[in-house]
């Protein structure tokens, strides 16, 4: 039933329709998402002939400004007091203003080049990486409150995880037809005005079928400084956002560099076969990792997932041109891996913010999420800006043959690098402690602290 004002979730397993209208806007976000992360350099560089250097300076600004709209949102989302909600008034917002930026950043008026082009590729990079913020922070700060249980959370992003996969198949149906089409510019226009109305269609009306605990509101840090102290002085999470930026900054040298290698290095025709490959595992994987997690412990089962990475991506260093079959074992393993990285760690964090919960008595849900997604971002941008420079200190010219140093180049930053960043990662996780035994002791306290906190101020629970 469709609702303006929040209400309060009342059962203990999560029902399919809550799950779906959670994940729902991923299938939107994946149309255009994916051909970002995978070919929006490439674009930049070989359609709209922006050097390599600075289209990847471009994006490393990008991120940086996120340095401050993530904490920012984070931290207002938290304070937020409103009958919609304090989640979901910043969803409904954001909607329009990711749909309009993100038509700006794919089709810049032809007219515009030089530095006329870069800025405009700027200001709406900037734009949409703020409206995107607004949206992706208290959305998925919504997905810690929308349960307390340590295995329900693991279905929740599980599950989601499989349902954002169709995105993602969405996303590289685009990326074929991008390019296969005669005149790129003209269908980056087209697809963007399509799913920028897909984006603010589904996330207005998936908003309105998503509940929301009012019992939360007006239990954050007042002191935007204290808030982001206290996830710092949280050892737990220090320890996951090292783990989770250093695989970050590794891993998305995929992202960025796929269709450079799957033209430059290994000669194969389709770039969306080898995706394909990759993004298969993690749909088939993520009921596994769901029913795993309960046998071996979530920590454990992440450590698996990493190794499982690192070998992948180390071993892509070895392929070359006509490796087709090795190249798809590598990214069908790589698949494996990155599965289990997509589906543990929010749900891992998660429960760290309950462990906060039980140190300070405050809900910070919009606070971690902002960290936790500013480690990301902040790790995607040093290596998009360091794969650009690498890129132009290699030689490397568009539209061409490769010289041996770029080729090199590209095999080394694909490979060797997440390679290297997994393996320290899954070091680093070996110290993590925080298991199912210590939630349990937590979440204990953390309810009959609310118990009585409810008695003595019953409005605030209404």
């Amino acid at each position: 039933m469709l609702s303006l004002k929040a209400k309060s979730p009342t059962y203990q397993t999560l029902p399919r329709g809550i799950i779906l209208a959670y994940a729902a806007p991923r299938i939107a976000f994946g149309i255009m998402g994916t051909l970002f992360g995978v070919y929006f350099m490439k674009f930049a560089t070989d359609v709209l002939l922006i050097a390599p250097a600075v289209i990847g300076t471009i994006l490393a600004i990008g991120r940086f400004w996120d340095g401050v709209t993530d904490p920012l949102i984070g931290y207002l989302s938290d304070r937020t007091r409103s009958p919609i909600g304090r989640r979901r008034i910043w969803l409904f917002a954001a909607a329009l203003p990711m749909g309009l930026s993100l038509i700006g950043i794919w089709s810049p008026p032809e007219f515009l080049e030089g530095i006329a082009l870069i800025t405009w590729l700027m200001i709406c990079l900037l734009l949409y990486e703020t409206a995107q913020t607004a949206f992706f922070v208290p959305h998925g700060a919504l997905s810690v409150e929308l349960t307390m249980d340590y295995h329900e959370r693991t279905r929740l992003y599980g599950l989601s995880h499989m349902i954002g996969i169709f995105g993602v198949a969405a996303g590289l149906l685009s990326l074929e037809l991008m390019q296969q089409a005669e005149d790129k510019r003209l269908f980056a226009f087209q697809l963007s005005m399509f799913a920028a109305t897909c984006i603010t269609c589904l996330v207005v009306w998936t908003t309105f079928l998503l509940p929301e605990r009012t019992d939360f509101q007006g239990r954050a840090q007042k002191n935007p400084f204290q808030t982001f102290l206290d996830i710092l002085r949280n050892p737990h999470a220090r320890l996951l956002l090292f783990v989770y930026g250093i695989e970050t900054f590794g891993g998305a040298t995929l992202g960025i560099l796929a269709a450079y290698a799957a033209e430059y290095v290994v000669k194969m025709d389709s770039l969306v076969i080898i995706l394909i490959v990759y993004q298969l595992p993690q749909f088939l994987f993520a009921p596994l990792w769901i029913r795993l997690s309960k046998l071996t412990g979530k920590r454990n089962l992440w450590i698996l997932g990493t190794l499982i990475s690192a070998i992948s991506f180390g071993s892509l260093y070895f392929a070359g041109a006509g490796d087709d079959l090795y190249v798809y074992c590598c990214c069908f393993f790589a698949g494996v891996g990155g599965g289990a990285g997509a589906v543990l760690p929010p749900s891992i964090q998660a429960d760290i913010v309950d462990y906060d919960e039980y140190l300070t008595g405050e809900r910070k849900e919009g606070a971690y999420l902002a960290v936790w997604n500013l480690v990301r971002k902040i790790a995607g941008s040093i290596t998009a800006f360091i794969v650009g420079i690498a890129l132009q200190l290699s030689g490397f010219e568009p539209n061409v043959e490769q010289s041996e140093l770029a080729q090199n180049t590209i095999r080394s930053l694909l490979a060797i690098m997440p390679c290297v960043c997994y393996i320290i990662g899954a070091l680093f996780l070996v110290k993590f402690s925080f298991n199912e035994k210590e939630h349990r002791e937590v979440s204990a306290v953390l309810v009959e602290r609310r118990s009585a906190r409810n008695t003595d101020l019953p409005t605030e629970a209404s």
